[in-house]
């Protein structure tokens, strides 16, 4: 079966985690600050938390955020749960936004028509989570012009995003939101295992998440109570989590991220071949803004159903079937069960549920070998004649 997403271990990976297996450090060691140093570089931000994975970087951010009870969490609803589950680790209340149908993304004009309606019953969000589907950076710009009008803050799930870029500049920055989270999972663009990081240019909403993710436990004298006993004193001075990244994980991520820039382009290339090859079947291929870069984390067609006599089940099947492991991101998050109770119901958000019923994820990552690639063309072409 060939996977919609694979990592790409080699010796140097190895060698790196060994050398962390060989020191005096297994969790929090030289390398975890040395890998949120060279995230930090990387993307022209200044403060960055390294924590176990992307989930509990976008519960740290909304925490550093006050989001709490008797707030809205905006988000959209072509997302992996944990951009709206968030918000309910604080206990606020969660809402959707469509989607553009181009792009995927949450749509600045959706999210325009649903502030000035929220406004007037005085249940504006106090956080947005646009989320960079695919890889593709969101329309930053009109957001963050909305945030100041609206007084809400921003979060960038740049889960699929590292490597990307927006107007020239890298994702991550912040130049135009609050805090950026990063994934590195191993189907990501690169891997620490699990793993995540939460950037921002805010130094108070970097302290802050930094002692969320340790148990809320502090060293620094300047924060405690009273002077400490002694040398081994400490405080919990808030309640926090074990939200740490290890060294064995970061120094996985520092030597991945030797590849990044590199694997972004072998992404973009394949990607063409997809483009090429497949541009005259029933399908839409992905569609590009001329202000982004995309990390390409994936590759998704949507099904031109009224061209089709089979189902999108049928040629999803039928792809597995063939051993192409074509997968659909994602499930709309306010058709979950959970979120069915909470009020939500099929129609809520037509773009996002239209995009469900067509979207297929074909296989994209550095290692897929031409040969493997012309299978996948191939095994599509014969589905979709």
């Amino acid at each position: 079966m060939i996977p919609y997403g694979r990592q790409d271990i080699n010796q140097a990976d190895i060698d790196a985690v060994i050398e962390v297996l060989c020191s005096d450090f297994l969790t929090q060691g030289p390398k975890v600050p040395l890998f949120e140093k060279t995230i930090l570089e990387y993307c022209h931000a200044k403060h960055a938390v390294a924590v176990s994975s992307a989930t509990s970087a976008l519960h740290l951010a909304c925490l550093a955020l006050g989001l709490g009870k008797g707030d809205w969490l905006w988000t959209t609803p072509i997302t992996f749960v944990a951009s709206a589950n968030c918000g309910l680790y604080c206990g606020a209340e969660v809402d959707f936004v469509d989607i553009d149908p181009r792009t995927y993304n949450i749509s600045p004009q959706a999210l325009e028509a649903k502030l000035i309606k929220a406004e007037k019953v005085k249940a504006l969000p106090k956080v947005v989570v646009v989320v960079h589907l695919c890889g593709q950076p969101c329309d930053m710009e009109s957001i963050s012009q909305l945030s100041r009008k609206y007084g809400f803050r921003i979060i960038e799930d740049a889960s699929h995003a590292i490597g990307g870029k927006y107007k020239g500049e890298p994702i991550g920055n912040c130049h135009y939101s609050d805090i950026t989270v990063f994934s590195f999972h191993p189907v990501k663009i690169i891997t620490t295992a699990e793993g995540g990081m939460a950037l921002t240019n805010d130094r108070e909403l970097s302290a802050k998440m930094e002692l969320l993710r340790s148990h809320g436990i502090t060293r620094d004298v300047e924060l405690m109570t009273q002077a400490p006993d002694g040398p081994w004193y400490y405080q919990q001075i808030d309640l926090g989590f074990n939200y740490r990244m290890t060294d064995l994980q970061a120094a996985l991520g520092i030597s991945q991220f030797t590849r990044l820039d590199r694997y972004v382009e072998q992404r973009h290339e394949l990607a063409q071949c997809y483009n090429e090859e497949l541009k005259s079947l029933p399908i839409t291929l992905p569609w590009q803004h001329l202000d982004s870069y995309s990390g390409l984390h994936l590759y998704v067609v949507r099904l031109q159903r009224d061209e089709l006599s089979k189902t999108h089940r049928e040629i999803f099947e039928a792809l597995r079937a063939a051993g192409v492991g074509v997968n659909l991101h994602y499930i709309p998050v306010h058709t979950q069960p959970y979120y069915r109770e909470k009020g939500f119901h099929a129609g809520d958000f037509p773009e996002a549920e239209a995009y469900y019923e067509e979207a297929i994820s074909l296989p994209l990552y550095p290692g897929l070998s031409h040969e493997q690639q012309e299978s996948v063309i191939s095994v599509l072409k014969e589905n979709l004649k």
